[in-house]
């Protein structure tokens, strides 16, 4: 018995049923895998220091530590300790102190510090390949005044930063364009090698992603380090950076864009010459080789097709070299750390290569639909079944990668990776609805045939016969009563260049003119490079998210940060100024409180009284008070030991619930002159 292939219209109802259910099996798998998150990282976070900013010990330590959260890249200057005066004060040697599950590094420094306030900045790189940094301060003996101003730009900002961004998209760009546009041609229209517009368009994609590569490679040392442009020039630090994960995965990169150009090469040149030499209805059998479709006549047509093999041997040679350049990414980057590296970086290959085949594909469907009006319609519908493809392999991959770096629902709205992720989510939304459009215009170029192709089968391929065209009037039109032995006379070009030119540009411009109005022949052609148009629009933002997101904080590291117990993170502690006046004789000064880590636990509080000339102001007594009103908790009294002469500790004070506590320092300057001051501070 035979198999009959079911009716288009059953297929569609398959398909239609069968997307709900679809939906309703991906919503179920993140939920549960949201559920079932278990900690992990990617951008690395400072855990612990030693000496903890804020802390004021009584001799000078050996060596500043710091702790990480997961393995970082740092030099002999990541540690960078400075006295008041802003002079260094630590032997710029970096001290490797990692063991286990341990990340610690540290600086030794110069013996016999003076008493005073101590900063400490730090920057490194993290290993998903972002510079991070931070500093904070500590006291030898007791604080005192500063020179030194605690740095607010963060590693990667500033003009470097965003020039390595703009480098960063226009990678992903050229990526994505160069993958999809082969593949286009490859998957769905093979015609389309010989066309001069897709040549244009995967060749600039080509090059556009070589220079963006080789402008990171020369940007790395400056973005993960100083941030100055001069920095480019040093060529002891560009020997680093190719020591590193990042720098390899550029080298590695740029070694397969050589074997990339070597494909392009052969796809716009033996190809190419091959797919021209055959016959309309040869190349239309060449086109359907991979799934023919019974209601093209073209899929029907039989003859010898010998560019089967050589596109075999492409697609493979160009699927191993994009998943190669697709690696490049997912070995350095966030799919790289944390949680299931061995599963996170091929669902990230996947996930790329599923983007560059939809959005890539549909800039070459863009350019094909504007640019070249003889693309056939089984392209088009092909295109629209590559690209349904896609976007299930990246639903799926997505899917994934979001739980990976997410890991809670909260983690969607409360932290800012999840909601550049939103917004991401949104924006394929919209893709996927203008999507929709185009594939009921495919459908009615389907149903509805013109006499468009018919019309585009006349008219002289580019550089060819282009003489031709000069048979036609000036409004554009072919000229009525012509036939093909006048369109074919030689034209005698005048030996005068000056007229020679002007003729050159009048065949242009009826050449443009003739194309324009074969393109505008067919209401559905017009129809579908509209809404092509708008989901190229959406993929040029999509992807500016996309390379945002790739470089912001996962929003699983931002809330374990959140919920930590203790801190070293810095500027976490409650750092507060509280003036007071007993009304007796000297009675005016001011209380600096600090309260570290300032969260719900165990806190060390810190109080430093100073008199109205600045000078330590050591208190005959201090108390302090904890109240969270909202709860009726408090007040909830302390008494703090003196450390020093107008210094006072306290560890281990105990705050049990978040919320808006109202702290009240009671000082006493006298027997009989005392004050109390408060304030509301919040904590988390």
């Amino acid at each position: 018995m035979t198999a009959t292939a079911p009716a288009p219209s059953t297929a569609r109802a398959r398909v239609t049923a069968f997307l709900p259910r679809l939906a309703l099996v991906l919503a179920a798998l993140l939920a549960a895998l949201f559920t079932a998150a278990a900690p992990a990282t990617a951008h690395a976070a400072l855990t612990a220091s030693d000496p903890t900013d804020g802390a004021v010990v009584a001799t000078a330590p050996a060596q500043v530590t710091l702790s990480f959260s997961e393995q970082v890249a740092m030099g002999d200057d990541s540690i960078r300790v400075l006295d008041p005066q802003g002079k260094r004060v630590d032997t710029g040697e970096l001290r490797d102190m990692c063991s286990g599950n341990t990340v610690r590094y540290g600086t030794a420094l110069h013996t016999g510090l003076p008493n005073g306030t101590y900063t400490v900045a730090w920057q490194a790189v993290s290993a998903d390949s972002h510079p991070i940094s931070g500093a904070f301060t500590f006291s030898i003996g007791a604080p005192s005044a500063t020179d030194v101003s605690l740095p607010t730009a963060q590693a990667g900002g500033g003009p470097v930063g965003i020039a390595y961004g703009i480098a960063r998209y226009a990678a992903y760009a050229g990526f994505t364009v160069l993958v999809g546009g082969a593949a286009f041609i490859l998957l769905c229209w093979r015609r389309g090698a010989a066309e001069r517009p897709l040549q244009k368009l995967v060749v600039r994609a080509w090059v556009t992603l070589t220079a963006a590569t080789l402008a990171m490679l020369v940007l790395r040392t400056p973005y993960t380090g100083s941030g100055s442009f001069s920095d480019v020039f040093d060529l002891d630090g560009l020997r680093a950076v190719l020591e590193t994960k990042t720098g390899a995965s550029l080298v590695s990169r740029l070694l397969l864009l050589g074997a990339a150009a070597l494909f392009v090469a052969v796809l716009f040149g033996v190809y190419a010459r091959r797919v021209a030499g055959l016959g309309p209805d040869e190349a239309g059998r060449s086109d359907g080789a991979d799934g023919a479709d019974e209601s093209d006549p073209a899929d029907e047509a039989e003859g010898p097709d010998d560019t089967s093999d050589l596109t075999f041997g492409l697609a493979i040679g160009g699927a191993v070299v994009a998943g190669g350049i697709a690696a490049t990414w997912a070995l350095s980057e966030h799919a790289s750390t944390g949680i299931q590296p061995g599963i996170a970086m091929p669902a990230d290959i996947l996930h790329l290569m599923a983007v560059a085949i939809w959005l890539g594909g549909l800039a070459a469907l863009l350019v094909a639909l504007h640019k070249v009006p003889g693309i056939e319609r089984a392209a088009v519908r092909r295109f629209s079944r590559v690209a349904f493809v896609s976007v299930l392999v990246l639903a799926v991959t997505g899917v994934y990668q979001s739980w990976r770096q997410l890991g809670s629902w909260s983690a969607l709205t409360g932290t800012e990776y999840g909601q550049l992720l939103l917004l991401k989510v949104g924006l394929v939304a919209v893709l996927l609805g203008i999507a929709y459009v185009s594939r009921r215009w495919t459908t009615r170029l389907a149903e509805a045939p013109t006499d468009a192709e018919a019309a585009v089968a006349s008219v002289p391929a580019v550089g060819q016969g282009s003489d031709d065209v000069s048979r036609e009037t000036a409004s554009g039109a072919v000229s009525e009563g012509s036939d093909v032995s006048r369109e074919t006379e030689p034209v005698t070009v005048p030996a005068d260049p000056e007229r020679a030119a002007q003729l050159a540009r009048q065949r242009a411009a009826r050449e443009n003119a003739l194309e324009k109005r074969v393109r505008d022949a067919d209401p559905d052609r017009a129809g579908l490079r509209r809404s092509v148009l708008a989901e190229a629009a959406i993929a040029v933002i999509l992807l500016a998210v996309t390379t945002v997101l790739t470089s912001t904080e996962p929003g699983r590291t931002m809330e374990r940060e959140a919920g930590r117990g203790s801190t070293a993170v810095p500027d976490r502690a409650v750092k507060i100024t509280l003036p007071f006046d007993t009304g007796g004789p000297n009675g005016k000064g001011s209380v600096r409180l600090e309260l570290d880590p300032g969260r719900v636990g165990a806190n060390t509080l810190h109080l430093w009284s100073e008199s109205a000339d600045g000078t330590p102001f050591d208190l005959p007594e201090i108390k302090v008070a904890f109240t969270l009103p909202s709860k009726d908790i408090g007040p909830l009294p302390l008494v703090p030991e003196r450390a020093a002469p107008g210094h006072w500790t306290a560890s281990g004070v105990q705050l049990p619930l978040t919320g808006e506590w109202r702290i009240d320092v009671t000082v006493r300057t006298s027997d009989i002159d005392q004050t109390t001051v408060q304030k509301t501070v919040k904590i988390g």
